[in-house]
């Protein structure tokens, strides 16, 4: 039996773009500010899992904010993540 050898792909960002996972459940931090999982809602949330070498400011694993519509779409071994360039994000989430 021949044994199927599992393709790994990562990415690796160049210049100031970002690769952001979103998180697509509603989520509430600890100080209250709720983030609707909503497709209505005009921002969406993730997390940072690489990011450029002029991406000043984020660090994978980094939770941030962007906007639904920012960004490109790409499906890395079934996961699907965002590219989005650094200005494109709106804020980093503390919680």
């Amino acid at each position: 039996m021949e044994e199927t050898q599992r393709l790994v792909i990562s990415l690796e960002p160049l210049d100031d773009y970002v690769v952001v996972e979103p998180v697509d459940e509603e989520t509430e931090t600890r100080s209250g500010l709720i983030i609707p999982a909503s497709t209505e809602a005009g921002c969406r949330s993730g997390i940072v899992t690489a990011a450029g070498p002029d991406a000043g400011g984020v660090d994978p694993g980094d939770k941030v904010l962007f906007p639904k519509l920012a960004g490109f779409d790409v499906r890395l071994g079934g996961v699907a993540v965002k590219v989005v360039k650094r200005g494109e994000l709106i804020a980093r989430v503390n919680d």
